[in-house]
């Protein structure tokens, strides 16, 4: 597998990242155990983490877990030092700290918590899972007030986490610093601000990404290539959504928005979920067939032909899931079958 740099970091990694929100919820750690071994045996040395997970739902007492059942992977001999590992710390959630989010002195400690449940005595790409500011990601694009703080308290903030920052990469407990879910603006003033103090700048960003879900497009990745920024792209099947199995109000027993519901939510995959994306799906699985493509394979690998660097984030919750999306890798679409995807996005455009 090709291996990419992060920003203008030394950290290099796969150029697919296996993401492991569901270890500890809807994959057990033997089924994550299995899978990690799976990856790193095709060359995916790359492994995205979050202290929040695991998700679907997210419940209290069990925050954290996703990365203590990565660490008891990681602790196996020869393990740590063949891959790279990233993991986020929480924005303001309820479930986490009271809602009480990070600021450079919450930061430190965050840090010290994920290398006891990781295991290891580095963590590769540590990152800000969404803004205290607040974000439009997360289906909030629609009714985001961004009002809330002046633009001195969010430079302020910025300079004070990226103090906390410098000293974790000084001490090797950190390689490099990311965002996630985060805007143009953020972005850029967090450049600036690293900048101007002396500390880490982004090195990547982790913002959802996918066929139907392309808000990236325009001011983020111009601000991302501009500053050298490469893009986290997590959901690049949306949830699911482009897998086909949700088509025609199908709900199969043990899928995410089958799961989500039986925990009481709507079931709607985080709004994702709408007649208008059911009709996405559909012409790009009529696309995908007419080009002899598998929708999945497609949806991956259209990502790597972008025109800024990223790296997609895959999710499997099943073994055999990650072994279907590893038929795929390797495979690029043609011109002329990017050039039918973005003729559909006009068609289609924000389908949630």
């Amino acid at each position: 597998m090709k291996r990419v740099k992060l920003g203008g970091s030394d950290v290099e990694v796969s150029e697919i990242c296996l993401g492991t929100m569901t270890f500890g919820s809807q994959t057990s750690e033997a089924d994550a155990h299995a899978q990690l071994d799976r990856a790193l045996e095709i060359g995916l040395t790359f492994m995205d983490c979050a202290e929040m997970y695991p998700v679907n739902p997210v419940r209290r007492e069990t925050v954290g877990g996703s990365e203590e059942i990565l660490g008891r992977w990681l602790s196996k001999p020869g393990n740590r030092d063949r891959v790279e590992v990233a993991t986020k710390v929480t924005g303001p959630s309820q479930m986490v700290r009271d809602g009480q989010g990070y600021d450079g002195a919450i930061i430190r400690k965050t840090i010290d918590a994920s290398l006891r449940r990781l295991q290891t005595d580095r963590i590769d790409l540590y990152q800000l899972h969404w803004p205290v500011r607040g974000s439009w990601s997360f289906r909030q694009n629609w009714t985001y007030d961004s009002s809330g703080r002046s633009k001195q308290q969010v430079l302020d903030h910025m300079a004070d986490v990226l103090e906390a920052m410098a000293e974790a990469v000084k001490s090797g407990k950190l390689r490099a610093f990311g965002l996630s879910n985060e805007t143009a603006w953020g972005l850029t003033r967090w450049c600036d601000v690293a900048d101007r103090t002396g500390g880490p700048r982004v090195a990547a960003i982790q913002n959802e990404y996918s066929l139907l879900y392309r808000l990236y497009d325009t001011d983020l990745a111009e601000t991302a290539n501009a500053e050298g920024v490469t893009l986290l792209a997590y959901s690049p099947l949306a949830a699911g959504l482009l897998s086909g199995k949700y088509q025609d109000g199908a709900m199969p027993e043990g899928s995410r928005a089958a799961v989500d519901k039986t925990h009481g939510g709507l079931g709607n995959l985080g709004g994702r979920k709408t007649a208008r994306a059911q009709e996405a799906v559909a012409a790009y699985h009529s696309l995908a067939a007419e080009h002899g493509w598998d929708p999945v394979h497609l949806s991956v690998a259209w990502q790597l032909t972008r025109p800024f660097r990223n790296v997609p984030i895959i999710g499997a919750t099943t073994g055999a899931q990650l072994d279907h999306l590893i038929e795929g890798f390797g495979k690029t679409p043609s011109e002329e079958l990017c050039k039918a995807i973005d003729r559909l996005h006009r068609e289609h455009g924000l389908p949630y």
